[in-house]
């Protein structure tokens, strides 16, 4: 493995102190203050993970699975790792001005790594329901089991090097009405009365969900980057929906060009539970969205839907895997994206059915749009079948914008531009629409359409995005 220099910011040591290292030795070197800004459950897993992580080291182009992402060279700068912990400078439940209107979620956030528990607002959550620190309410039941067996380098990374994240719980029976909206913030040290400054930070959160039979919750996660730095964001979210349990999770990126975004999911869904997996990359530098989802009891249904808009030198890929090992479950999958200037897009969806998994139903689907000839899309829709009575189905589209749907709209005086604005957001909306949050499905018609006017900028009002 070819050893990484990285930078920690861990005050009072000096922001120098792991320059020259690579991440096994700075792991090595840091261990006991790593450890003791943690807890004994997250603790308990980082040294397999760091035993596998200097084993393997990150995977090459040559890897199926990051075929279209170079992973070595998006950590090949300096980054700084906060080790010893910052306070933003702001209240971000007063500072932060971009909640969905009419949504009506009880709101949290997470900076960087940490839940943010100064100035919790009133608690709007049935009795039973848990949301914090990760670090206080973690078990070994849950915490890391689904994620251990992917054996990922940037899985093992991240577990290898987070300190904190958020825990989210939900008892048996109970509805969580209220959506539940986490805004994750990327600040780094650079303030003005800082003497710990870094042009590149790393991230390395954690996100644990836990659904019992039949609970219900709604959950829409929005990262935003507070600062113009270089960042690395890594994030690991492993969620267990029960059995007859529903879980609607939407992520939505929304940060700037010199953010480097990696998140891998890993949901685990019992007998006849319901998952609705919803990815929106608006705004972005280099994003790398992982999706491991297994079907563990009959009946199951799960809908992932992502939708990509990237323009300049973005990069989004998107890689899912759905697992059915047991019979009676359905799948469905729709990704699109539109591409404009020299931007780059990846898809690679994988349906494995399992010897036994008789009686699966799936349908995997990715249509693409590049609007000039810079643009390049990657796409790889598979099928891994074991099974002799199934009903699956998959398929893929490049194309431009239909020049005879221009030329009609043109005829009847649309300039050219609103022309191809029109077409975008059409082909796009078809993503939006299926999302199940009425106010949300609004507020991103809103935001796509300013995305597609280069319009989308940071919020007015915000004292966190300057």
């Amino acid at each position: 493995m070819t050893e990484k220099k990285t930078a920690t910011v861990s005050t009072p040591l000096p922001l120098r102190e792991g320059e020259g290292v690579g991440l096994p030795l700075l792991y090595e070197q840091s261990r006991e203050l790593i450890c003791r800004h943690s807890s004994a459950v997250m603790n308990a897993v980082r040294e397999e993970a760091f035993r596998e992580f200097s084993a393997s080291g990150f995977p090459t182009r040559k890897v199926e699975r990051y075929k279209y992402t170079d992973i070595n060279e998006l950590f090949a700068p300096d980054y700084g790792l906060n080790l010893n912990r910052f306070d933003i400078p702001v209240n971000p439940y007063d500072a932060f001005r971009c909640d969905v209107p009419n949504l009506s979620t009880s709101l949290y956030f997470v900076v960087n790594d940490m839940f943010y528990t100064k100035a919790l607002p009133k608690s709007h959550l049935p009795e039973g329901v848990i949301i914090g620190s990760l670090k206080d309410f973690a078990t070994t039941t849950y915490y890391h089991q689904l994620a251990s067996k992917d054996h990922d380098a940037v899985t093992n990374l991240n577990t290898m090097l987070a300190q904190d994240g958020l825990y989210v719980y939900v008892p048996k029976g109970v509805v969580v009405e209220r959506a539940i909206q986490v805004i994750n913030i990327l600040k780094s040290p650079n303030t003005p009365h800082s003497t710990l400054h870094t042009p590149h930070f790393m991230v390395n959160r954690r996100v644990l969900i836990v659904l019992e039979e039949g609970a219900e919750l709604k959950m829409l996660f929005c990262d935003h980057t507070a600062d113009d730095c270089h960042f690395l964001a890594t994030q690991v979210i492993e969620a267990y929906v029960g059995e007859n349990a529903s879980l609607d999770l939407y992520c939505m990126e929304e940060t700037h060009a010199k953010n480097v975004r990696l998140s891998n999911v890993y949901i685990d869904q019992q007998a006849n539970s319901r998952v609705n997996h919803n990815v929106i990359t608006l705004h972005n530098g280099i994003t790398r969205n992982k999706l491991d989802l297994t079907f563990s009891g009959e009946g199951a249904e799960c809908d992932c839907y992502g939708c990509v808009i990237a323009d300049k030198n973005q990069h989004v890929d998107n890689n899912t895997l759905i697992t059915h090992k047991v019979p009676h479950c359905t799948s469905n999958e729709l990704y699109k994206y539109v591409l404009d200037g020299q931007a780059t897009g990846a898809f690679a969806g994988k349906v494995l059915v399992e010897q036994g998994a008789q009686k699966t139903s799936s349908q995997m689907t990715n249509q693409n749009l590049t609007a000039t000839k810079e643009a390049r899309m990657y796409t790889q829709p598979m099928l891994e079948i074991y099974a002799d009575d199934v009903k699956c189905a998959h398929g893929s589209t490049v194309g431009q914008l239909n020049d005879a749907a221009l030329f009609y709209m043109r005829q009847r005086g649309i300039p050219l531009e609103e022309a191809r604005l029109l077409l975008q957001n059409a082909f796009i909306n078809e993503v939006i629409d299926k999302m199940k949050l009425e106010p949300l499905r609004d507020r991103l018609h809103y935001l796509v359409e300013k995305r597609f006017r280069g319009e989308l900028s940071k919020c007015e009002g915000c004292k966190l995005c300057k």
